[in-house]
């Protein structure tokens, strides 16, 4: 007795479509937030990518390999990740002094809960900031690449996540974490 308000969202044409979107923009949060907005994100150093414009162009160059991107798409999605860096580097330089002032607040000799608890809620609106922009970044870069191109990096990324996921399950085997 189905009605076509119950047909299921993947049963409908086109359905999939938003199903691997809304799988795309996930995937693209989780590595865009990491990659832009926490310093030395993967590769051991200390620099994220708001740190230079030359590493978020070579970021974007990595993220774009075999997408078969045009150089147009490689130009206009580099402006995009170089104008989001500038503006988390930022951010990420305010979200500094606030761990600076949670640090002095836990190191008085009487810790003030209420101070605490507003510097909390400053550090949640600044990662929210953050949040916000990366994926303003993401939306505007997916303006530009094709349906296919966005599929082709999703996989990417899962491929990446899966060899990941499985080098932290070789690495425990090998030597188990430290019991706490």
């Amino acid at each position: 007795n189905a009605t076509p308000t119950s047909v299921s969202t993947f049963a409908r044409p086109g359905g999939w479509r938003l199903l691997a979107a809304a799988t795309l923009l996930a995937l693209l949060s989780a590595f865009a937030l990491s990659a832009w907005a926490h310093p030395g994100y993967g590769n051991g150093s200390r620099g994220g990518m708001g740190d230079s414009p030359e590493r978020a162009t070579r970021m974007v160059e990595h993220m774009l390999r075999g997408v078969d991107a045009s150089d147009e798409q490689r130009r206009q999605i580099r402006d995009i990740a170089q104008r989001a860096a500038a503006d988390l580097k930022a951010q990420r330089d305010a979200g500094r002094t606030l761990r600076e002032r949670q640090m002095q607040l836990f190191t008085q000799p009487n810790v003030d809960a209420a101070a605490v608890e507003a510097l909390r809620q400053q550090m949640l609106q600044q990662h929210d900031q953050m949040s916000r922009r990366v994926t303003q970044a993401m939306l505007d870069a997916s303006r530009v690449l094709t349906p296919e191109q966005r599929a082709k990096l999703a996989e990417r990324m899962k491929q990446r996540r899966d060899m990941g996921e499985r080098h932290r399950r070789e690495r425990a085997q090998i030597a188990p974490p430290p019991a706490r």
